[in-house]
């Protein structure tokens, strides 16, 4: 009998497990997967808000794409009850699948801010296709959007909301924007920048309650003017869809917490992508890192060890990659661990701040930002993350970086870390089916 594979979940990481079991074993195994949605790229809705693309090319897998996988469907359907003894996932329309090994890859939702008022009509989250069709539906030119939380998610669709003709005012109840990404001085820079595109900020600001006001939303907060918005987005953070997988007996600390090859503490259990719990590649410490990247990883890697193969992953990096009004903002690896030796350069004539973070003479923490035209900038992002994924052993050359934290090209090429990079893929292999890769986001 052909091994019975489970995908619960349809985005990045369980797309990703699919394709990997077809391109390692062809068609010789059975694959199930349970979604709640048709699958869709979360990636791409900054571009469907701000019309770049229309609806249909925010779908990934098509169910034409799906059949030529072989794959068994079962699309609007919620996983409601996992049986790890019995190998049984339950439906919330009560059907029963068995499986002889599963991935839980449920992602994560948002959570809006626990304010009075947060759940009034024209106030959104922006996190799934749903949400997405509410927010462009109450988005006009001239319209006053207030976003709530100055965090990557907010810093996602920034862009797509001025590009509306809308006016933007970002609250943050933090002291500054950013404050998982970028350190004080790097808000500093970011946030003068967005001053000068026109972009209202309001830090260390607590709401209160969001009330009504004459077909309106009235922000009230616990020190400060009010202020008044035509729609309001709560980019306040997201939740790991975890909640179904109570009295599994699956361990769960702020993820399913998993080993080297993604498995759970059930061993044909693996987790992926939002869910996981796993291995910082830098760090070493478990974490969950809610990235495409890292789910689009985990997907291969547990993927292929469906298939028969022993892979054990590397472990996730940190990174977060944003483009807002044309300034590029990076940040790669423990750039924020407080006793690491650090370089830092900023030219604020130039919207550029440098900060590299050390381990002896690697590099384990990176941030970086400056203007997306200055071309030092854009390429220096691809090789200060290189530096950091890799460890590279930089010598003399940390010496040249203190002195000139802006000139990294020269240590990158020097310290060969290209070569280190090129051989370094998930499955030590290029992909084997280019004809389907459109389909999914890789």
């Amino acid at each position: 009998m052909p091994p019975r594979h489970l995908i619960i979940g349809a985005g990045t990481a369980g797309l990703n497990c699919v394709r990997t079991i077809r391109e390692e074993g062809g068609g010789a195994s059975e694959i199930t997967l349970v979604a709640a949605e048709r699958p869709y790229s979360r990636m791409v809705l900054p571009y469907y808000l701000d019309r770049s693309i229309a609806e249909s090319h925010v779908f990934t897998a098509t169910a034409a794409t799906l059949a030529a996988w072989k794959v068994t469907t079962h699309i609007g359907k919620r996983a409601a009850r996992l049986n790890p003894q019995a190998n049984t996932l339950t439906l919330d329309d009560g059907t029963t699948l068995e499986y002889d090994d599963c991935l839980i890859a449920t992602g994560s939702r948002a959570v809006k801010a626990p304010v009075p008022g947060a759940d009034l009509p024209g106030v959104h989250s922006f996190w799934t296709l749903d949400q997405a069709r509410e927010v462009i539906a109450g988005i006009g030119h001239g319209s006053h959007v207030v976003m709530v939380g100055a965090g990557f998610i907010a810093f996602t669709i920034l862009n797509s909301i001025l590009s509306l003709g809308a006016k933007l005012t970002i609250v943050e109840i933090a002291p500054r924007i950013l404050p998982r990404m970028v350190d004080e001085t790097g808000a500093v820079v970011v946030e003068a920048w967005l001053k000068k595109h026109g972009v209202g900020i309001l830090t260390g600001a607590t709401l209160a309650r969001i009330e009504e006001a004459r077909g309106k939303k009235r922000l009230k907060f616990k020190k400060g003017s009010d202020l008044v918005a035509d729609l309001v987005i709560m980019a306040t953070g997201i939740k790991p869809n975890l909640e179904w997988l109570q009295g599994s007996g699956i361990r769960i600390n702020h993820g399913v917490l998993v080993d080297d090859h993604l498995r759970s503490s059930v061993p044909n259990v693996y987790a992926a992508g939002d869910v996981a719990e796993g291995k910082d590649g830098v760090t070493g410490a478990p974490v969950v890192h809610a990235i495409e990247p890292t789910a689009m990883e985990h997907g291969r890697v547990v993927g292929a060890n469906m298939a028969g193969r022993d892979v054990a992953y590397r472990g996730s990096l940190n990174m977060n990659i944003v483009e807002v009004c044309r300034l590029d903002v990076a940040s790669f690896g423990a750039w924020d661990e407080p006793k690491t030796e650090a370089f830092t350069g900023l030219r604020p004539d130039r919207s550029a701040y440098r900060k590299l973070c050390w381990s002896g003479d690697r590099l384990t923490g990176a941030i970086i930002i400056g203007r997306a035209g200055d071309i030092w900038s854009t390429n220096d992002v691809g090789m200060l993350k290189g530096l950091v994924q890799t460890g590279t052993r930089l010598g003399a050359w940390k010496e040249h970086l203190r002195r000139n934290p802006f000139d990294v090209k020269p240590a990158f090429i020097a310290s060969r870390t290209t070569a280190r990079l090129l051989p370094e893929t998930i499955l030590g292999r290029p992909s084997q089916a280019p004809e389907l890769a459109t389909t999914v986001t890789t």
